[in-house]
């Protein structure tokens, strides 16, 4: 029995596996870096710019919607996205109650809060695209 493959999932009431991590793979990271296979020398950098630069963004700049679920008369949850629920994943944080004690050991709320307000959403995104760029240019710069 110990030779058996044990499945998790990654959705509350769906059978997909891995559901949450592709579906963050087909809204994030392939709007931003394509579906072109990035060869394995280069992911060093790749992983750099994601580190460095996507997912501060996404964490601190980029709203989404967060859903409400809902349960009708029969017993059925549906989940609805409202926009008075968008906001980023920062500030969802930070609206559950306590949240301080969901960071990680050592990381004091003032430095997240100081990483929020450095820049602006637009400056964010500017520098993203602009970091995108470079990261791009200097992929291609080696291949041709």
């Amino acid at each position: 029995d110990s030779l058996y493959i044990k499945f998790t999932k990654s959705r509350s009431r769906k059978t997909n596996d891995n559901a949450l991590v592709e579906s963050k793979n087909g809204a994030i990271i392939r709007k931003m870096l394509g579906y072109a296979h990035i060869p394995q020398h280069h992911a060093a950098e790749v992983n750099a710019f994601n580190k460095n630069h996507l997912t501060p963004y996404i964490n601190f700049h980029r709203p989404c919607f967060f859903p409400e679920t809902i349960t009708d008369e029969k017993g059925k949850e549906r989940k609805r996205y409202l926009y008075e629920n968008m906001m980023t994943p920062y500030e969802k944080l930070k609206s559950l109650p306590d949240w301080t004690q969901y960071l990680k050991e050592g990381t004091p709320p003032h430095a997240l809060e100081s990483k929020a307000e450095s820049m602006s959403d637009n400056e964010a995104a500017q520098q993203l695209q602009s970091a995108r760029e470079s990261l791009f240019q200097g992929i291609f710069k080696r291949k041709a």
